[in-house]
């Protein structure tokens, strides 16, 4: 039961003090970014399947 006391102590301990949390500004940057490319991602695809659906009509529509 130590070891499970000590380990909860011990992870505490660490991210309280020894772990760097980004600040509000950073966070706002970060997730900005993420939004951007999930955005940008979302559209390749969006036009990459466009593309491929548009390609097999035409094929379909050969025979």
């Amino acid at each position: 039961m130590n070891k499970i006391s000590n380990y909860f102590s011990e992870s505490f301990r660490e991210l309280t003090e020894k772990v760097t949390w980004p600040t509000w500004e950073q966070l706002q940057q970060s997730t900005m970014i993420v939004l951007v490319a999930t955005l940008l991602i979302t559209a390749l695809v969006w036009v990459m399947d466009f593309i491929a659906a548009g390609g097999l009509n035409f094929i379909y529509k050969l025979f």
